[in-house]
Parts: C-alpha cells; structure tokens; sequence
C-alpha cells in the first residue's frame, strides 16, 4: 500500500474537513431532506421542518469548527500562513477526530436518533481524518 506524503495526508485531512464543513452547510440550504440524508436522526428534521431555530444553528457551529480545522490543516501544510498556536491546535483537532471515530458505541446512546450508518460512515471519515492530522503533524512537527 503506497501512504500519501505528510504534507499529502494533511491537505487531504484538511480537503475532507471542508467537504464536511460543506456538507453540513449543504442540510441548511437544503432542510429536513437532507438532514434525514446524512442520517442527523428525525428528531432533527422535525425540528427543522417546524421552523426551530436550534439545529440549524448547532449545525453552522459545526461547519464553522471544521472549517477552522481545516485552515489549520492547510496551515500545517504550507498552504496558508502559520495560524495562532498550531502543534496544541493540530494535537487536539487530531485527538478530537480519533475519540469520535472510536468512541461511537459511547455515543450511540446519547443520540437514539442517528442511524446505524450514520454512525458507522461518520465514525469511520472521522478515524480516518484523524489519522491523516495526527501523521502530517507529526511528521511536520519540526516545521510547525
């Protein structure tokens, strides 16, 4: 199997972030249809098609955060200028991605809503980012 160079592995961590980042953007624009799509669980596109307020603003809060983990990701990567303290930064954003790749059994409870692909696709995209950030970082360590 042929790995993708640190500075790859972070482009594409960062790349899949801001798919991510889009995608949660993509359930605003679109509504409750596309909520159910990517498996947010119905209570959420209820909520939606009544008109709350609530998981639309949980869901740009989400975009925004992979966004911004996305620009680190860029950062470290040469491709944007240094952002403010990028190795804890990087450290956390990989931990944060590697916990919720594994830790879904954890939360499954927590979200009765969300489909068992919902948690088996997310987990995985999320275990696999975090391993792309955790070895661009460390790889580039020295250079951060």
């Amino acid at each position: 199997m042929i790995l993708p160079s640190p500075t790859h592995a972070l482009l594409l961590g960062g790349a899949l972030s801001a798919a991510a980042a889009l995608a949660h953007l993509a359930c605003i624009a679109i509504g409750a249809p596309a909520y159910r799509w990517m498996g947010a669980g119905e209570s959420m596109a209820r909520a939606v098609e009544a008109g709350r307020w609530q998981p639309h603003a949980m869901t740009l809060g989400i975009a925004a955060v992979l966004a911004v983990w996305s620009a680190y990701a860029f950062a470290a990567a040469g491709r944007l200028p240094a952002l403010p303290l990028m190795k804890p930064a990087l450290v956390a954003i990989s931990t944060v991605y590697l916990l919720r790749g594994l830790a879904f059994p954890l939360l499954m409870p927590r979200f009765p809503g969300n489909s068992l692909g919902f948690w088996l696709v997310s987990s995985g995209i999320c275990l696999l980012i975090g391993l792309l950030y955790g070895w661009g970082t460390a790889d580039r360590w020295s250079a951060l």
